[in-house]
């Protein structure tokens, strides 16, 4: 009898639970299936929190977690913004393999990242055929909720993954194969999904946690970005923008505080929590606490660290405007840099002699300074005397969330779609500013925790100006600009693939990193490893079913 697919597993089942708020049905143990009469309000919104609870990628113990998490920090070890870290390349060489372009069917990431993204899916089909057969109030809206996530979902995966099947709610996942649809049919079935969660959501989220239609226009300016499908990313970015709903924050590190989680800039957040026995932290970057010398933190195991060549990026000129057009000081940024520096920089990795949240970092913060050297990432902790922190396991965990959809994200999408399309340049410079004012008024004496030294680093953040503001310059602003705004969030590998730019920037980055990191001489990447092999595991359960390649026997 043919195996089950991954898909399939009991997960499927175990979909159904019962509560009452988005935080406490993560808890409630998995129920049977529900009848018609059965699944009043508070089962459904049990059922829609087993679907969002996906979001997570935490399901039977850590390990999903950490190799193949929702947060997508090993992508960004893919790209030229990030080492992998930790005590040696050995451990979690999984992530190791992906940092220096060697990709095998076999690497557990693969394997991780395909079986969250299709458990999760399960969830939501189950969802769906439970609340079509039901009589429950606003079901159009319950299904759009719905079609939303596995947007999301697929979106993840299709973005990782060349050959892919493609499940409904109404298919048996054991006839399905991956070959059957390309990546250019996956993102056609997402879009309308899309449109249909946009169509039939109300316009504000129900309760924090949850999604209206405004996160449905932000993921489809998304999708239609990596699919250069231009028009439609100017439709629904400028959705969002126009929407009044959102805004950038007043500073960058805003967006580390727990008192702004949901607001602002927040569209899709992974809601995380340290009550109930830390059940919902943020699993998935739980590996990436810095070390932190004295156990301010805990004994972080310091991986995903900020990559030289990300570092100076955040140099700038006597404008404060970045080097877009190749005429970077020769020089690294270290502490006895003179030039200017973005003050982003200082809210984005840990640097030797700066402030961390309030403390001075020190290469006693660094698990292995001789190997991977400093520039533990800083986005996803906060103040260790924060009651709200964990000092001790899970270390540097709180109740931050982790923004999945974030609204600087929608804007510089905004007017990247005008510079693709050589129109209203001058609107998309000011879209641009808009982000870099956001980063200039950072530089606050008195803004805490302190995580900037304006006395010894000199920041300085312009704005672009009218002058030579031509089409080629401003992509390359915009481009510049989504690195540095969103650094270590989990966006750059994907930029790099749907600009192109991946393979001549990778080995670039290779030639010029490996001076620095001596683990890297010798990697290099082609253009059949932009995706991730189907997993092996995967091809093998399915009896044939799954190919890895479209003429593989």
């Amino acid at each position: 009898m043919k195996k089950k697919i991954l898909y399939t597993v009991l997960l499927a089942s175990a979909a159904l639970m019962s509560t009452t708020s988005c935080s406490d049905l993560l808890d409630r143990a998995p129920y049977g299936q529900f009848t018609k009469d059965q699944l009043d309000a508070e089962a459904t919104q049990g059922l829609l929190a087993s679907a969002y609870a996906g979001l997570e990628a935490h399901y039977f113990g850590n390990n999903e977690a950490f190799a193949g998490p929702s947060t997508n920090w090993i992508f960004d070890v893919r790209s030229d913004d990030a080492y992998k870290g930790g005590g040696a390349t050995s451990m979690e060489g999984n992530v190791h393999q992906l940092e220096i372009a060697n990709l095998t069917s076999d690497n557990i990431s693969c394997l991780n990242k395909w079986q969250n993204n299709y458990y999760a899916i399960s969830r939501v089909h189950k969802a769906m055929l439970a609340i079509q057969a039901s009589s429950v109030e606003n079901a159009a809206g319950l299904i759009g909720e719905l079609k939303f996530l596995r947007a999301y979902y697929y979106f993840d995966l299709v973005r990782i993954f060349k050959y892919l099947p493609y499940i409904t709610e109404n298919d048996d996942p054991n006839t399905v194969d991956n070959m059957t649809y390309t990546q250019a049919d996956i993102y056609k079935f997402i879009c309308q999904d899309l449109e249909d969660a946009y169509e039939n959501m109300p316009e504000n989220a129900p309760t924090a946690g949850r999604v209206g239609r405004y996160a449905a226009a932000a993921l489809h300016a998304k999708v239609s970005a990596q699919i250069s499908d231009w028009a439609e990313t100017e439709k629904w970015a400028a959705i969002v923008v126009n929407s009044g709903k959102y805004q950038l924050y007043n500073n960058y590190l805003d967006m580390s505080k727990i008192d702004f989680n949901n607001t602002y800039e927040s569209i899709l957040a992974i809601q995380c929590s340290t009550a109930d026995n830390n059940a919902h932290i943020n699993w998935s970057n739980l590996l990436n606490t810095t070390y932190s010398d004295g156990d301010l933190f805990g004994t972080g195991d310091d991986f995903f660290l900020g990559s030289q060549n990300l570092v100076d990026a955040f140099r700038t000129d006597a404008n404060g405007l970045p080097y877009i057009d190749g005429n970077a000081p020769s020089e690294h940024v270290s502490l006895s840099y003179a030039g200017n520096v973005d003050p982003r920089l200082d809210f984005t990795v840990g640097r030797i002699g700066i402030p961390f949240r309030g403390y001075t970092y020190t290469a006693g913060w660094c698990r292995a300074y001789d190997l991977y050297g400093e520039y533990s990432g800083k986005k996803g902790l906060i103040d260790p005397n924060d009651a709200r922190a964990t000092t001790e396991w899970p270390w540097g965990c709180s109740s931050l969330n982790f923004c999945l959809l974030r609204y600087a994200d929608v804007v510089l999408l905004y007017a990247e779609s005008l510079i693709e399309q050589n129109k209203e340049l001058d609107k998309a410079r000011d879209l641009i500013n808009s982000v870099r004012r956001k980063a200039a008024r950072s530089v606050d004496p008195d803004y805490a925790p302190v995580d900037i030294d304006p006395i010894n680093v000199n920041y300085k953040v312009g704005e672009y100006s009218a002058t030579n503001w031509n089409q080629i310059r401003a992509r390359k602003a915009v481009r510049m600009e989504r690195r540095l705004e969103l650094a270590m969030e989990g966006h750059r590998w994907f930029d790099l693939v749907r600009w192109g730019t991946a393979v001549e920037t990778m080995n670039a980055y290779y030639a010029s990193e490996s001076q620095l990191r001596t683990y890297l001489v010798g990697a290099s990447l082609t253009e059949s490893e932009l995706f991730l092999p189907v997993p092996l595991d995967e091809i093998t359960n399915s009896n044939g079913l799954y190919k890895a390649a479209p003429d593989a026997q």
